[in-house]
């Protein structure tokens, strides 16, 4: 910009020269920033994932000023949009929710793009898929960019992008039980931060089996250099260090198949705020889960406020931390099994439980274990849930065949054939260590939704056989 200080901005709404130094401005670095990185390829179809929020909405207004006539250079994508309606979720009634969709509608239908509404209940029914990491395209060569430009260009050009018509969709019928069991898994969680937290899982989930089942290789995502900031500090304090990279980085490769980008990263939530209010890009005002809530209602909130109060009086705080994102990587590791059971079960992100002892993790799993012992008391045993009852072989697990004077095989291996799925998976094994944090904060892992459940039970089948047949197995150095 210009100038950075307060007296420009307020020269802003009174002088047009400024004005147009400032669109320019803001429009030339959501294009740099797409044309520098080079990960959107023309013709691909690109999912915008709007959830009526400053940020969002002034992305789909910079993608919808680079597809219009007078722009100098097109974008050369094909956008779709989405969005998630989560009243469900905070207990919202259904003509508030319908009354939100109608208000978006309006400005979804004003762009011209397809667009997809779809409730968050939706994800009680997504298939264990989504929490498979697909098979990732072919890495391109540098050359292959130019080239595609060239060809989109000879057999397409911008004419094609022209935006097809879409008729006016309204929220799909959500039945009342689906809602129930939405609140019953987000309410299972004790804490705002692990409801916030599972709430955000199950959004990532839903959006990318959207841009699945649509034909989307690329999701467009709205977050700003403030809430990267804010979730920078926010993820180490959850023990999400070995995932930054990808949570605050331009792209996020997690989900092989379909790649998350974040194009609006380099501004500020405060020129986003200036630009919209200038320039008249439409927003929808939307509760969520941290609504009205102090700000020690949850660890994100706490650094929300600990990070805005340090930017009024240091100015450079978000930048600063904001730069610090940009220099972290993920260490590169090729999936020991085809299955990708070294994958979080949750977040997708490569396990970071899975370190030798002298780590910090290790050292952590110490300290709580040392901190219960201190808790309980010496010398003080674990109390039973009571006295040991005698059962029937079903209910203890053990092989209705036994009585025959067969065996499944599969008693000795700590299982049966009659082993109720929720006996039997341990998920603390299947998940990182932040996302082990929020499960412990549940009630009951009995509220999951089933695909993830079955999921869970297919990689720790995997790893039984694994076990059971490793005598037989070949070493990767033979």
């Amino acid at each position: 910009m210009c100038q950075v200080d307060e007296e420009y901005h307020d020269q802003l709404e009174r002088t047009d020269v400024l004005r147009g130094c400032f669109k320019e401005y803001f429009i030339h670095k959501f294009r740099a920033m797409l044309g520098k990185n080079r990960i959107i390829f023309p013709g691909e179809k690109v999912l915008l994932a709007v959830s009526g929020g400053p940020s969002s909405c002034s992305m789909l207004s910079q993608v919808q000023e680079g597809l219009s006539q007078k722009a100098h250079k097109k974008l050369r994508f094909f956008p779709g949009i989405v969005y998630i309606d989560e009243g469900g979720a905070i207990g919202q009634s259904t003509e508030e929710r319908q009354r939100t969709v109608s208000e978006l509608e309006v400005v979804f239908k004003a762009t011209g793009f397809p667009f997809h509404i779809l409730p968050l209940e939706q994800v009680l029914d997504l298939p264990s898929s989504v929490v498979v990491m697909a098979l990732p395209p072919l890495e391109q060569p540098p050359s292959a960019y130019k080239a595609a430009v060239d060809r989109f260009n000879q057999t397409c050009g911008s004419d094609c992008l022209t935006p097809p018509e879409k008729q006016k969709k309204s929220l799909p019928d959500v039945h009342e039980s689906h809602t129930q069991l939405l609140q019953q898994l987000i309410g299972s969680a004790k804490t705002l931060t692990a409801r916030e937290d599972l709430l955000n899982t199950l959004r990532q989930h839903l959006l990318v089996y959207t841009a699945r089942t649509e034909g989307y290789s690329k999701l467009m995502l709205g977050d700003n250099c403030t809430r990267l900031a804010i979730k920078l500090l926010t993820s180490i304090s959850l023990g999400r260090g070995a995932q930054l990279a990808q949570d605050t980085g331009f792209s996020d490769s997690r989900y092989g198949d379909i790649i998350a980008v974040r194009p609006m990263r380099d501004y500020s939530a405060k020129e986003i705020a200036h630009y919209n209010h200038m320039f008249d890009v439409p927003s929808v005002l939307i509760p969520s889960l941290e609504t009205k809530t102090s700000e020690k209602a949850s660890i994100r909130r706490l650094t929300e406020s600990f990070v805005t109060k340090l930017q009024t009086d240091f100015p450079s705080t978000v930048s600063t931390i904001y730069r610090t994102s940009e220099k972290l990587q993920t260490v590169c590791r090729s999936s020991s099994t085809d299955d990708h059971s070294d994958r979080c079960l949750l977040c997708l992100c490569i396990l970071d439980t899975a370190v030798e002892k002298a780590s910090a993790f290790q050292a952590t799993l110490i300290s709580e274990q040392v901190s219960q012992t201190l808790f309980l008391g010496p010398g003080i045993p674990r109390q039973n849930s009571g006295p040991e009852r005698p059962a029937s072989a079903a209910s203890a697990g053990q092989c209705r065949s036994l009585s025959g004077g067969e065996d499944c095989g599969r008693a000795t291996s700590g299982g049966s054939c009659c082993s109720s799925a929720k006996e039997t998976i341990n998920l603390k094994s299947l998940l990182c260590y932040s996302c082990q944090l929020t499960i412990r904060d549940m009630s009951s892992v009995d509220h999951l939704p089933l695909y993830i459940m079955s999921e869970a039970q297919r990689r720790q089948r995997r790893s039984q056989m694994r076990d059971e047949i490793s005598e037989f197995l070949l070493n990767d150095g033979v």
